[in-house]
């Protein structure tokens, strides 16, 4: 059931980027998310899932297995042997919404510019490959398992995994047409539905509660219902904090109240505290999450600085804020340290930036992974997709 509130998240990214992009990228970048929910599912189910939980593995390699697919071996017999509590089956499901959720983040980043089917092509190396082997050095009892490194729910596992991931991109991709001036200047540009964007705040806030307290694997016993609970009141603390000082951070810094840092800032507590949403007192929580609601605002700001164009914040809102989640653990779970999670968290970001740049690499100098420059301004829904989102919409196609 978590599993199933978790999946409902491929929802809220879906309307949270079309909210955040032009009126004539809609389209493409719904297609783009239904997709990859998909490809994600598929390439788990047929190689991901046995490379992140290997019948063996050195501990840095894990075996590849093909079994799952083939149905393999999920019988009561199984499960009780094994010490589980909970059905193998179910395991795999909880498993890939996780997975399809680190590709969601990549989607946003890339938005507007790149070619779908080259989008799909690295979903397919990313979802069998690149997430389950860093997920099998931490949740499939590999070294960082055996280091001490935390991560409950995915701060680094899913969530810097997809950041990295869509960071790699970013920089072979390039930034938007008119995005950065010659002079230096920075041209924002808004995107086309912002009440779609709130909505898919919302429901990604929902789907969380899913993400955290289904981490917890079992809702048996009063252990398990006790710190499901605390995990969903944390969880939603944090966001709450998240959001209040994202909105007053950008108040303080622009003079407004930014609708778009107050979304990102509920995202950032939400972040923040999935690596560790058991331990912190409620107040505790708030302040987890409203460091990453201040955390990413300046995130934001500072890449648009640096000219790395990610039109919804994605890098930010997963990547910045995914780190101090990690990092944050310890303050909270005495049975934490702070080497070990520095430790896990250059693992990850090292491991997933360097094969992602080289499958971006790759595919730029095969396939390509930018559309033409009158594809982008006359919009990729049309170009990519033959349609557009908002056909009645007049204007909707090169100047929006």
């Amino acid at each position: 059931m978590t599993g199933a509130l978790v999946m409902w998240m491929a929802a809220g990214f879906a309307m949270l980027e079309a909210g955040l992009v032009r009126a004539k990228n809609t389209a493409e970048i719904l297609t783009k998310n239904i997709a990859l929910f998909s490809v994600a599912c598929i390439m788990y189910m047929i190689v991901g899932y046995g490379i992140m939980y290997p019948a063996g593995g050195n501990g840095f390699v894990p075996d590849i297995s093909f079994a799952f697919m083939f149905g393999g071996d999920h019988s009561e017999s199984k499960i009780v042997e094994e010490g589980l509590n909970h059905a193998l089956m179910s395991d795999f499901f909880f498993q890939v919404v996780f997975v399809a959720t680190a590709m969601s983040i990549v989607s946003g980043a890339v938005a507007e510019r790149m070619k779908l089917w080259s989008f799909l092509l690295f979903a397919v190396v990313l979802t069998a490959f690149i997430y389950p082997v860093q997920g099998y050095w931490k949740w499939g009892g590999g070294w960082l398992q055996e280091l001490g490194f935390n991560d409950f729910a995915g701060s680094g596992v899913v969530h810097l995994c997809g950041a990295t991931a869509a960071l790699a991109g970013v920089l072979l991709l390039g930034p938007r047409k008119g995005k950065y001036g010659k002079d230096g200047s920075i041209n924002a540009i808004p995107g086309a539905n912002l009440p779609l964007a709130t909505l898919g705040t919302f429901v990604l806030w929902l789907g969380w509660f899913g993400f955290n307290g289904g981490s917890q694997l079992a809702l048996t016993g009063l252990e398990n219902t006790n710190a499901v609970a605390a995990i969903f009141v944390n969880t939603n603390m944090a966001a709450a904090g998240g959001t209040v000082l994202g909105l007053v951070t950008a108040r303080m810094l622009f003079g407004k109240a930014d609708l778009t840092m107050a979304l990102n800032g509920a995202l950032a507590g939400l972040v923040a505290i999935t690596a560790e949403p058991l331990t912190p007192s409620p107040a505790m929580a708030t302040l987890i999450g409203a460091v990453g609601g201040v955390l990413v605002v300046f995130a934001i700001v500072t890449l648009d600085k640096l000219r790395i164009d990610d039109p919804v914040g994605a890098i930010s809102v997963h990547g910045i804020v995914g780190m101090w989640g990690l990092m944050a653990v310890p303050i909270t779970n005495t049975d934490a340290g702070f080497a070990p999670q520095a430790i896990g968290l250059g693992a990850i970001l090292g491991w997933v930036f360097v094969t992602s740049f080289v499958v971006w690499l790759l595919l730029r100098l095969t396939v390509g992974i930018r559309v033409g420059e009158e594809e982008e301004y006359e919009g990729v829904d049309i170009g990519e997709c033959g349609l557009e989102a908002y056909p009645e919409f007049v204007g909707s196609r090169g100047a929006i």
